[in-house]
């Protein structure tokens, strides 16, 4: 990167792109979307790192042209444990020297001489802890540890932002609100067109649940209204997909249990094109989420002119 002797320097960005490591959430989706933007800026130095061990040789691949990536690997565990008991500049261990330190998943580390930003999508882990992993549960300390060091915090809706001002005592002042944004769908081409989702299903009309199978997103609830719904619409399937969560063995249970079980289709492997096909080949897209901190899916849907049926709960109406 070159800049004229009257250009600011770059401003230097240490991004964490962990969530890029494995299959990918909306929390993933996030993330790729915006390290794709802040290397495209010429004004920004973007240094991507992840706190992983195990996902150690993908950060090459993750890490988005324009941008370096520093591969300095840490597992998880050991720094959570280590930012929970000092603030120490790991930000300089993992990515180098930087102004801005980013943790666009829940959990940012101590940034030394680098400004902090943490990115809060949803409070799960305080209303529901019950819904969670251990290790998600361990986020609200390492924020309020966080905020303790001045930490900025950006959520993705008003709704989430005032949860987070109520919940942590938050400097109103300190929370950014910048919604999410969805990629355009693109052409309709042959592999992310309407046909290509109906084949995955096998069935020409479906009403489609879509994203990783968390407790949350009351997908069993699902299940049983589509067995209310489905003696009066023989032609009607019901697809579910996404990547397995803790909800995978309860949905499981109730698809073996339904007497319409062979019209349920659940599709774990969905790439961005079997996305984008299987949202323009649905009749309906359902959302029968618990809790939302914001909602990517009836966006994703609205996009391509799906129609959605959602549940009023949290940031969505």
């Amino acid at each position: 990167m070159t800049t004229s002797d009257t250009s600011p320097p770059p401003l230097r960005i240490a991004l964490d792109v962990t969530a890029l490591l494995g299959p990918l959430t909306g929390v993933g989706v996030f993330v790729r979307e915006l390290a794709a933007g802040l290397a495209r800026d010429e004004a920004i130095d973007l240094a991507t790192f992840a706190v992983s061990w195990r996902g150690r040789r993908g950060l090459r691949a993750a890490t988005p042209p324009g941008a370096r990536p520093v591969s300095r690997p840490m597992p998880a565990r050991l720094a959570r444990a280590a930012w929970r008991r000092g603030d120490h500049p790991w930000t300089r261990l993992l990515a180098g020297r930087a102004d801005l330190v980013h943790g666009p998943n829940f959990v940012v580390p101590p940034g030394g001489g680098a400004a902090e930003l943490v990115t809060v999508h949803d409070l799960t882990a305080v209303h529901y802890p019950q819904m969670c992993t251990p290790d998600v549960l361990e986020w609200p300390d390492l924020l309020r540890r966080a905020l303790r060091r001045g930490a900025w915090v950006h959520t993705v809706s008003d709704f989430v932002a005032d949860e987070v001002r109520d919940a942590f005592g938050v400097d109103p002042g300190r929370v950014l609100v910048v919604p999410n944004g969805t990629t355009p769908p693109g052409p309709d081409t042959e592999g992310r067109d309407g046909m290509t989702g109906r084949t995955l299903v096998g069935g020409d009309r479906y009403v489609l649940a879509l994203g990783t199978v968390d407790p949350r997103k009351d997908l069993t609830s699902l299940v049983a209204a589509f067995d209310l719904l489905a003696p009066e619409d023989p032609d009607l399937h019901l697809a579910v997909a996404g990547a397995d969560g803790l909800g995978t063995p309860a949905l499981e249970a109730a698809i073996a249990a339904s007497p319409h079980a062979h019209r349920i289709a659940r599709i774990a492997e969905v790439d961005d094109d079997r996305r984008v096909a299987l949202l323009r080949g649905a009749s309906a897209v359902a959302y029968p989420s618990r809790y939302e901190g914001f909602g990517l899916v009836p966006l994703e849907a609205m996009a391509v002119g799906t129609p959605v049926v959602a549940t009023a709960a949290g940031a969505v109406p």
